[in-house]
């Protein structure tokens, strides 16, 4: 049975919460990827970033539904939510609009779990981690050339 370290890109193209979103586009617009890991000067994964979030800089702002009792003005999705939308909006840095809640696998998972984890979350890819060290990626194209090759 084939693991994901058979089949994943352990040369990974990484970003860091410093880097600049017009630096991130650049990547995301030479490379053609659809999301990068995000690590710390370690090399230890702190996030991703995908062309979804950076598109996100461009699209119009949604006013919140809102209801007024006694003077107050209540969003109904949260505050929390427009504050969030609005930092994606503004954002200079990767930092700023990446995600830290990451799904992984490890070196040594099955490729069908790989698989079975992209199908259930419709990711696209997966950064592959030793502990909290990013040690490759493995993409559903990776998958399917596994497929093809067996």
């Amino acid at each position: 049975m084939k693991t994901v370290a058979d089949i994943m890109t352990t040369d990974v193209v990484t970003v860091t919460k410093d880097t600049t979103i017009r630096e991130l586009a650049q990547i995301f617009e030479s490379q053609h990827f659809g999301s990068l890991p995000v690590v710390d000067e370690n090399g230890c994964l702190t996030g991703i970033v995908t062309a979804s979030d950076l598109i996100e800089q461009g699209r119009s702002l949604h006013i919140p539904t809102v209801i007024s009792l006694f003077d107050w003005v209540i969003p109904l999705e949260g505050e929390r939510s427009l504050e969030r939308e609005l930092q994606k909006m503004t954002a200079q840095t990767v930092g700023e609009i990446c995600s830290t809640d990451v799904v992984t696998v490890t070196s040594s998972d099955p490729v069908s779990t790989a698989a079975d984890t992209m199908s259930d979350r419709k990711l696209h890819a997966l950064p592959v981690v030793d502990g909290d060290k990013l040690v490759g990626m493995v993409s559903r194209i990776d998958i399917i050339r596994n497929i093809i090759r067996s």
